[in-house]
């Protein structure tokens, strides 16, 4: 024994040795029920079969309005509007269509009525004899939340590897998932040993010590989406240790600290010989060179070092990433805390203030992009790293300004690809494929244009756009200098529309958010027209179809693979492209290359031709893409 002792392996030879006499992989899946999730790693990518909100509603009380009815209303000019009889709760279907002149009382969370396209604040109108004036004006959109504004159908709310906690259950919740598939549990049996030690609430003797490593060990298998089973502390004698020991290995990992040094009363290593084989004792780590490595019945058999940090260093350096396979949990990797604002940032004054924040990762430091979704997203909480805290006297924090980041995990870890941009399904089934591989990702969904300015930023790795200039050329026009485009695939916009294709003049329309390259696209289609709805402005291609599927609307402009989600009839009118973005900089990252690999592969390209979508990617610097 102490000559195995005294030839100290290198860590990496150490720790390759050690996983081919395990050859560690997942143990199995199994569905739980979403009450039980918590603390379990997904098996498998879940995406949500509704749009969150589901329909058009109001953010707060007041009044449903056509805000083109409201242009001009102050208190000195107030614009009066006849009121309908009707009042819109929640949990209530709208019966009244809103007209020209004419407006509905309606409750925070209310479904926003046909016709109407935003929602004037109770603060801001007065109310006398079956009319209500209107004291300021709004813009179409305001105080509403548009359906699938928060979460699209078929966004991917939960990723293969995700260890469930409260924020991602409450998504799972808000989109009605009952159950999930999660990897089984690896049983992990853990134990200490040492005469000295006691448990935690015991009488402490002269010469003993609280025991701190069980209960390190089995908070720190939680973490990983093990189960621990806690078999308390062993006396350190050969006899009371090989008994534990063929005990715990009814579990599927067998880990225990202490004994491991050459000491007269150092039995563990003895005890693990007896049942098992020795892979090595004594790795060139500091701290933890009395790590010993062992495989008893086919199982990993750990004794970590007896000194708390030596216990967690050897036990996150080695153990964990083990622990992760056997899981199903994605590797660790580093994380970082600093973090700059991208922008400037608006406070109210008088009010502290916990501004929710994602991290991207920018040259190395950290940014942090607030949650922009409101207060009524379920998503803001699940996906945010941390909270910024502004001070109730702070007016803003200024662009590029350096804040305090307060985590929401222990940890947080840059993504391997980052992307900002725009939504699609297409996009999602590129990077699942991409986290199946064993890549990290994080997405924030701000748009075309928020995508391109955050690559010129370099805050991400990818940007999706689909911006359409007059002359109908997309996205190449719109990429700067350090910038590459790269091919994606071609979508068919179209119109959309339930049974009979309506009269697009006289029927009522769902339109998209000005500066879209479907707005651009339906603008040319009416040109200069304007039929019933056109105010009305959806932020999604799964907003305009919600819309339409609901009788909000009767026709909209939406890709036809959204349309068919919805099970909406489909007239194709043009091609559009969706394409990516990257900082030139970082075309070299792997994660960016596997994502190119990925998208100009076969099989991928056939999963895109199912969703609609059609493939013809390249890529080249601004002035050779093809």
């Amino acid at each position: 024994m102490t000559e195995r002792f005294l030839k100290v392996t290198p860590a990496d030879e150490a720790r390759r040795a050690f996983f081919e006499a395990v050859r560690p992989a997942p143990l199995g899946t199994e569905t739980v029920a979403l009450s039980s999730a918590s603390g379990r790693i997904l098996a498998d990518d879940v995406a949500s079969p509704v749009d969150v909100p589901g329909f058009d509603r109001a953010n707060m009380d007041g009044f449903a309005v056509r805000a083109e009815d409201t242009f001009g209303a102050d208190e000195n000019s107030p614009r009066a509007l006849m009121l309908s009889g009707e009042e819109v709760r929640t949990g209530r279907v709208p019966q009244t269509t809103i007209g020209a002149g004419h407006a509905i009382r309606i409750a925070t969370g209310g479904m926003l009525p046909r016709g109407a396209d935003a929602v004037v604040m109770v603060e801001h109108a007065q109310v006398e004899d079956g009319r209500v004036s209107i004291l300021r004006a709004a813009t179409p959109g305001a105080n509403v939340s548009f359906s699938g504004s928060d979460i699209a159908r078929q966004e991917i709310v939960a990723r293969r590897g995700t260890l469930l906690s409260a924020r991602e259950t409450g998504t799972l919740a808000a989109v009605g998932v009952p159950e999930v598939e999660v990897f089984t549990r690896p049983r992990v049996a853990v134990f200490s040993t040492g005469d000295e030690l006691v448990p935690p609430g015991e009488t402490l003797r002269t010469g003993q010590i609280f025991d701190s490593n069980l209960t390190i060990v089995k908070d720190s298998l939680r973490e990983l989406g093990c189960e621990p089973v806690d078999l308390g502390v062993v006396k350190d004698d050969l006899e009371s240790l090989q008994d534990r020991i063929t005990d715990a290995l009814s579990c599927d990992v067998v880990l225990f600290s202490g004994g491991t040094s050459k000491g007269r009363g150092d039995h563990a290593v003895a005890a693990v010989e007896s049942v098992g084989t020795i892979i090595c004792h004594g790795v060139a780590v500091k701290p933890g060179k009395p790590l010993c490595l062992a495989v008893a019945a086919g199982k990993p058999l750990v004794v970590l070092p007896g000194f708390p940090t030596s216990a967690v260093f050897t036990f996150h350096e080695f153990v964990a990433p083990l622990l992760r396979i056997l899981a199903g949990a994605p590797p660790d990797r580093r994380r970082s805390l600093s973090a700059r604002v991208p922008f400037r940032i608006n406070s109210e004054r008088g009010r502290t203030e916990f501004l929710l924040v994602t991290l991207f990762d920018r040259a190395g430091a950290w940014v942090a992009y607030p949650m922009g979704k409101g207060s009524g997203s379920v998503t803001s909480f699940s996906r945010a790293d941390g909270f910024i805290t502004l001070a109730r006297q702070q007016e803003y924090v200024e662009a590029e300004d350096s804040v305090q980041v307060t985590l929401l995990a222990a940890r947080i870890r840059p993504a391997d690809l980052t992307f900002i941009g725009s939504h699609c399904i297409g996009l999602e089934a590129l990077l699942n494929r991409l986290s199946r591989e064993g890549y990290s990702v994080k997405t924030l969904f701000v748009g075309s244009h928020g995508g391109l300015r955050a690559a010129d930023r370099e805050e991400c790795d990818l940007a999706g756009i689909h911006l359409c200039n007059e002359r109908g050329e997309y996205n190449t026009p719109f990429i700067g200098e350090g910038m590459t485009l790269i091919r994606g695939y071609r979508r068919q916009q179209g119109v959309v529309f339930r049974d009979r294709e309506p009269d697009l003049m006289r029927a009522r329309m769902v339109n998209r958010n000005r500066g879209s390259g479907t707005r651009i696209l339906i603008d040319e289609l009416l040109g200069g027209r304007r039929p019933p709805g056109y105010s009305y402005e959806a932020r999604s291609h799964n907003a305009v179809a919600a819309a339409v599927a609901q009788s909000r609307a009767d026709w909209g402009i939406a890709i036809e693979a959204v349309a068919e989600q919805y099970g909406l009839r489909f007239r194709p009118l043009r091609e559009e492209r969706y394409d990516f973005v990257a900082p030139t900089s970082r075309l070299d990252r792997d994660a960016v290359r596997a994502f190119q690999r990925i998208l100009q592969e076969e099989e991928m390209q056939l999963q895109l031709q199912g969703l609609r979508f059609a493939c013809t990617p390249s890529f080249g610097r601004k002035g050779t893409v093809t």
